[in-house]
């Protein structure tokens, strides 16, 4: 259960990160299910990024990190890259759209 509740946390996060720009950016319009896939992509993808920059990721032992330095990582790299692959994914679709 410790290694997966990182994981967890990352795609959560990363949902909600991706349902903010989603709801930012009008002009991208997509349906719910491109925001939630990019936004749980998004978040696993800059939870393992801003972890492994961090000397940790999903599965960081608490002893060494802290259990809210771990905590927060996930939170604010889920959030970043749920936010960024959703922003991106919406470019896309805009783009093909025209």
């Amino acid at each position: 259960m410790e290694a997966l509740l990182p994981i967890i946390i990352q795609v959560v996060t990363g949902i909600i990160g991706g349902q903010a720009v989603g709801a930012a950016l009008k002009q991208a319009a997509m349906g719910q299910l491109p925001k939630i896939l990019a936004g749980a992509v998004g978040g696993l993808g800059g939870g393992a990024i801003l972890g492994s920059l961090l000397g940790g990721g999903a599965g960081m032992d608490p002893a060494t990190t802290g259990a809210m330095g771990g905590l927060l990582g996930d939170v604010v790299g889920g959030a970043g890259g749920g936010a960024i692959l959703t922003a991106i994914v919406g470019a896309v679709m805009g783009a093909m759209k025209k």
